[in-house]
């Protein structure tokens, strides 16, 4: 995902431990340290925009939680940072696996840093669907930015790279930080929940723009 145009700023809040009582995975404690370590053993790579294949079919599940996963998250890291973007799956840089990496903060200025494999987004409770109708932009529809009601709350479920059960949870700019990259796994850009005539702004926006970072070309 790319960062919002008026960027919330935050630094990484300690957390207790791993996890956190309720269960859920504790991404804030050494965010500035864990970020480094995965972008310095990583290479950046171009990001794949609209168009690409790869973007508009559900990608396949991981299932082997292996030396060669935790190089593609180090890549991914790498190419996050290079794009500045606070998301990225990997279909974004052309590799057909449901895994995605995030360094975004929420609305309380606090820093999550994480990946997560073959998430699932839980079905929210009618009381916690409380939307938010903020501006949405992302790395792989360069320069464009959109307002797309989405919940304020989201948990998602999945793996670690280890293969291990997780759970995050995100309030705010990071809940939608996070069904966004869930999304890209399945084959749906943000642009695909736009109106016609949203997309076709969006898709303007990209066409008037010089990216910031490489991206492929479509054949």
């Amino acid at each position: 995902m790319a960062r919002q145009q008026q960027e919330i700023s935050g630094e990484s809040v300690a957390g207790a431990g791993a996890t956190s009582g309720s269960g859920f995975v504790d991404d804030t404690r050494d965010c500035e340290a864990r970020e480094n370590a995965h972008r310095e053993r990583g290479t950046a790579r171009p990001i794949t925009v609209v168009g690409n294949p790869v973007l508009h079919k559900e990608c396949r599940n991981v299932t082997s939680f292996d030396d060669e996963l935790a190089a593609l998250i180090d890549d991914m890291f790498a190419s996050q940072r290079a794009a500045e973007g606070v998301g990225l799956a990997a279909n974004q840089i052309g590799v057909d696996l449901k895994v995605f990496v995030y360094d975004c903060v929420d609305d309380e200025g606090v820093r999550h840093v994480g990946s997560v494999c073959n998430p699932v987004l839980d079905e929210l409770p009618a009381e916690r669907r409380s939307l938010d109708d903020s501006n949405e932009g992302c790395l792989s529809v360069p320069g464009a930015y959109e307002a797309l009601a989405r919940p304020d709350y989201a948990v998602v479920r999945g793996q670690d790279a280890e293969g291990k059960p997780i759970a995050v949870e995100g309030t705010g700019y990071f809940a939608r930080c996070l069904q966004h990259e869930t999304d890209h796994l399945y084959g749906y850009l943000y642009i695909d929940r736009l109106s016609k005539r949203e997309r076709k702004s969006a898709l303007r926006q990209m066409a008037e723009g010089t990216p910031r970072y490489e991206t492929v070309p479509n054949d």
